[in-house]
Parts: structure tokens; C-alpha cells; sequence
């Protein structure tokens, strides 16, 4: 099953509060009833640190998935989008979202049953309330999807920088492989840099290389 995003959209509920709304289309070997019974089950898993989904609905040959609105955007917005931005988050921020992150992903690993791998760990799937809390976005879309598509995903769904390496060769799914995008993760929150960089002198390079090859001297390639 291959999975396109669409875009995103706001809405407000008749009840007041605004939600963000996923447009997608996809190929399903699913029928519309069993897509919909999985969105139902998916949205009656609540934790503090995971976007809610509030429900979803089909239109034609488009899916859409109606989530909690998140009001200060993704960790990638706020991580990336410079100097003024990184500001924003204390290096006590910064610990708190990583290990709200951790708590989410403990969560859908070991309490949620069945078990959920995320597969797509990634700075854009974290968001941040008003407060800066971090929410996990599109947790349980495995279920869902078998393939997902983007423009850095490969073969075995996932994105190019966060993939674990034996995940990527066999093709095998397991909880270890959310465990390593989460760790590239924290390296992200920590040097302020993405998981696929440039550097002038060497071009383009993955982060978990940089750090391997320059343990000794991390704090040399930290943008803070």
C-alpha cells in the first residue's frame, strides 16, 4: 500500500476547538469499513505526549484524519528555523521534550496492545503545544499503511537519516528500530543540526557518522 500526503488543513469543531486535518490518498487493500474500525480503535489511545486523533472520514478516493491542533508547530520548525527560533527552547526545554518523547514512545511500545512501532520517528512528527509539551504525531499509521511515501523515504518506510541500519538492510520491523530514530533524535534536540547535514568541507553527510567520527569534540559542530 503506497501512502501520499496530500497537505494539511485547520478546522474548528462545532464545539469550539480547532483541529488540524490530514489529507491523504492512498491504495488500500483495506475496505473502508475496516480503514475506518482501525482509525476508531487508534483514536481511543490517549497519552500526554501523543496527538490526539480525534476520528477520521473518507471522501472519495481521499482519507482524512482529524487531529488535535498543536499551536507552535513541529520541533523541526522550531529547531531549523534559525538562530531566533532555537532561542526559544531552554536547554531545560530541551530535556523536557526529550524525555516526553521517550514517555510517548514507551508508551505505544509496552502499554498499548497490540504493541505499536511508529516506523517514522522524526523532528516534523513532533509537535508542540502552547506550552512546548511534545506530542507525537501519526503514531499507530502502520496499522493503517504498509509503505509510506515521501521524499526522503525509502523502500522500507521511514525517512533517510533516522532509519536503523539493520532495519534498513532486512527490512524487518522491531521496536529497536523507533529506539534508534529516537536516538538521532536527541542528537538533533542537542546540536541544533538535521539528521542528514552539510558541512562545506566534506558536503553532505548523516549526523550519526559526524558524531561517531568527532566524539571528542562534539560541542565543535553544536549550533545550541
Amino acid at each position: 500500500l503506497t501512502l501520499f500526503w496530500i497537505g494539511n488543513l485547520k478546522g474548528i469543531l462545532e464545539d469550539g476547538r480547532r483541529v488540524a486535518v490530514k489529507v491523504l490518498s492512498a491504495g488500500s487493500k483495506q475496505g473502508d469499513r475496516e480503514f475506518m474500525s482501525e482509525i476508531a480503535s487508534i483514536s481511543n489511545i490517549r497519552h500526554e505526549n501523543l496527538v490526539k486523533l480525534h476520528g477520521g472520514c473518507i471522501d472519495g478516493s481521499s482519507k482524512l484524519l482529524v487531529y488535535e491542533y498543536m499551536e507552535n508547530n513541529s520541533l523541526a520548525h522550531i529547531l531549523l528555523g534559525g538562530e531566533e527560533n532555537r532561542a526559544m527552547l531552554s536547554w531545560k526545554a530541551r530535556r523536557e521534550i526529550a524525555v516526553g518523547i521517550g514517555r510517548a514512545l514507551a508508551y505505544i511500545h509496552e502499554e498499548v496492545k497490540p504493541h505499536i512501532v511508529h516506523r517514522d520517528i522524526k523532528l516534523s512528527n513532533i509537535l508542540l503545544d502552547q506550552n512546548f509539551a511534545p506530542k507525537v504525531s501519526d503514531f499507530g499509521l502502520s496499522r493503517l499503511f504498509f509503505d509510506s511515501v515521501t521524499h526522503l523515504t525509502t523502500g522500507v518506510a521511514g525517512t533517510l537519516g533516522y532509519l536503523a541500519p539493520e532495519y534498513a538492510v532486512s527490512g524487518r520491523l522491531t521496536r529497536k528500530a523507533d529506539v534508534y530514530s529516537f536516538g538521532v533524535l536527541l542528537l538533533e534536540i542537542v546540536s541544533g543540526r538535521t539528521a542528514i547535514d552539510f558541512d562545506p568541507d566534506v558536503g553532505e553527510f548523516f549526523l550519526v557518522q559526524k558524531v561517531y567520527i568527532s566524539s571528542s569534540s562534539f560541542s565543535s559542530f553544536m549550533k545550541h
